[in-house]
């Protein structure tokens, strides 16, 4: 294939599913797939997860949106139907692809026996967009102008807290 097919068929690949230069290389399909996920510091100024799962990559806010948790040490578990990510520090499930936080209801909590449900709480963790181009993975920013709970852990404060609070490497003995 000429550079010049490769470049049209790349372009038209962008143009379909989403502008890269508006997208951020975050390394290659076969490293993320080895490693399962990946974080980095996005533009300058998003720390985002990127997870390769059953096939399927997605690209979520890293830190969690209850309390700064690092979803990076989340397991992957399935809830309702829909592939979640669980925090590591208080066990909020939030949706890959939507960014939706489940939980645990109750209709009649003096109902014998009790029966629970999954029910959303809304979006509250920002997901991104991953778009693969030839063998390299993208994100592109969900940069909707509303507030999104995760927001909150972006910030360049709580960036350098969370290095602060990192466990200092042990000496050699």
């Amino acid at each position: 294939m000429s550079s010049e097919e490769e470049m049209s068929q790349t372009s038209s690949a962008s143009s379909s599913s989403s502008n890269l230069s508006t997208s951020h290389f975050i390394g290659k399909k076969e490293d993320i797939v080895k490693a399962g996920r990946v974080t980095k510091l996005v533009n300058g100024c998003r720390d985002v997860l990127v997870v390769h799962h059953q096939g399927q990559l997605y690209a979520v806010d890293v830190h969690c949106y209850h309390s700064g948790g690092a979803l990076q040490y989340g397991d992957i578990e399935e809830f309702n139907g829909q592939l979640c990510i669980v925090c590591p520090w208080h066990k909020y499930k939030i949706t890959l692809a939507e960014g939706e936080s489940l939980y645990q209801a109750v209709d009649d909590p003096t109902a014998k026996p009790l029966r629970t449900y999954w029910r959303s709480k809304g979006v509250k963790q920002r997901v991104h967009k991953v778009t693969e181009v030839n063998g390299d993975v993208y994100v592109t920013l969900n940069d909707s102008g509303e507030a999104i709970e995760s927001d909150v852990y972006q910030t360049e404060k709580y960036r350098r807290a969370s290095l602060k609070a990192k466990p200092k490497a042990k000496p050699k003995t």
